[in-house]
């Protein structure tokens, strides 16, 4: 029998970032509390295919270049992975491992048949005009080809993608297939069988759990105090659905910085603004503020819905809410975790949180499958059914078990999965 002492994990060898730190550590701390075979809890570490891709594309001005792109598969045990595409100059194997990891305890908590993936391609969108980028998006896509499919591996936007984005990878996959394959990517315009709803459905979700979280601190949600970090899609869409409730958005930021106002953002002339000159920079209703500043403001919920990482062990003892809402992914880091923990924050995990975009992905999946379409009302209440089922179900476990709510979410994940896995055997 072959000795294992000295083999090396494949996981630190191939993926170690500080993200994917992230996402092992956590599961690591749910693991003991989720009665999995060893044996399925090692499979679980390791993603169960990574792709590297080199993306080789002409720009407007003659030039040759070649982007490297990524897209990591972690676990099919459920059905056809699932998880975003995003353009951004720090995009990593070992980041889109992370997000594949989390993306497969997300679909698990939601009961939804997908496991998870991410992909994305290392290139800076700001300086590629519409013509690059939409080169790049279907060479990444033809490099993918043997790899995905709607019952593989399917797409959906993300950081610096969009709608038009996945126009783009679908028409590529079809016209290699023959004939449309609306279903090969979600998030796409409604007019090639994108679903309503789509655009809004994680910020949507996002203040759904919070309604549900105001509701056991026995708190009224149109009286709480909000700040968001991130305007993007999900930051956006959370805030001016909390202001329509009634809360007070204090700060708002983006990554040209931080806006604070003490009687609140005017958050639909923020949008409107934004719309107009892409970003918040020179925005007049608020006074500007560090990013750090807005993290550790004075109000009720502090709604990171941007970037990876930002709640460190370095600013968590100064979080001043008593309301976290990860809409982004890992906003919070392992070490900040223990320092919410022991504030008594209450902290609504990612895979939770914003968990409303892929549950409307997989109603777009299914409708697309089926040729036919729903209301926007249906879509509504379905989403609404699930968010609210799956917190009071993690909230359950968070209590009968006497752990937080990120271990409760993902004692029910991990759990799901290697429920699954142990009927199915791991084929070796």
């Amino acid at each position: 029998m072959a000795s294992t002492e000295h083999v090396p994990s494949f996981a630190h060898l191939e993926f170690d970032t500080p993200l994917y730190r992230t996402a092992i550590a956590q599961f690591d701390q749910a693991v003991p509390h989720a009665n999995v075979d060893p044996g399925i809890a090692e499979r679980l570490r390791h993603p169960e295919r990574s792709i590297i891709v080199s993306c080789p594309i002409k720009l407007d001005d003659g030039s040759r270049v070649v982007f490297p792109g990524y897209r990591v598969q972690h676990s099919s045990v459920l059905g056809p992975t699932k998880g975003g595409v995003r353009y951004d100059p720090e995009v990593s194997l070992g980041e889109c491992a992370a997000l594949a990891v989390w993306m497969t305890w997300k679909c698990a908590l939601l009961r939804l048949p997908y496991g998870g993936a991410k992909g994305g391609v290392r290139c800076n969108p700001r300086e590629m005009s519409h013509v690059e980028l939409e080169r790049l998006t279907r060479r990444f896509t033809s490099e993918l080809l043997p790899f995905i499919g709607p019952q593989e591996d399917i797409p959906a936007p993300d950081m610096a993608t969009n709608e038009q984005t996945m126009a783009w990878m679908m028409d590529t996959y079809s016209m290699q297939r023959g004939h449309a394959v609306p279903e090969i990517v979600t998030g796409k315009p409604i007019a090639i069988g994108g679903s309503v709803f789509r655009h809004e459905a994680t910020g949507a979700g996002v203040v759904m759990v919070i309604a549900r979280a105001c509701e056991r601190l026995e708190w009224r949600l149109s009286e709480q105090r909000c700040v968001v970090q991130g305007f993007g899609n999900v930051g956006s869409v959370a805030a001016q659905l909390l202001a329509r409730e009634g809360c007070k958005i204090r700060a708002i930021s983006d990554r040209t910085g931080a806006y604070y106002n003490k009687n609140g953002i005017d958050v639909d002339a923020a949008v409107e603004y934004v719309k107009q000159n892409r970003t918040l920079e020179g925005f007049q209703d608020g006074d500007k503020i560090s990013n750090e500043e807005l993290l550790t403001s004075d109000v009720d919920v502090l709604l990171p819905a941007a970037l990876e990482n930002v709640i460190t062990s370095k600013n968590a003892a100064k979080i001043q809410a008593k309301i976290v809402c990860e809409g982004a992914n890992g906003p919070t880091t392992a070490g900040a975790d223990s320092i919410l923990d022991e504030k008594e924050i209450f902290v609504i995990p990612d895979i939770l949180a914003n968990a409303g975009g892929v549950t409307v992905s997989y109603f777009e999946w299914v409708q697309d499958r089926g040729g036919y379409f729903w209301s926007e009302e249906t879509v509504n209440e379905r989403l609404t059914d699930i968010m609210r089922r799956s917190f009071a179900e993690v909230l359950r476990s968070s209590m009968q078990h006497r752990v937080n709510m990120r271990t409760a979410a993902y004692m029910t994940s991990i759990s799901r999965v290697a429920a699954v896995h142990k009927l199915r055997g791991i084929y070796a």
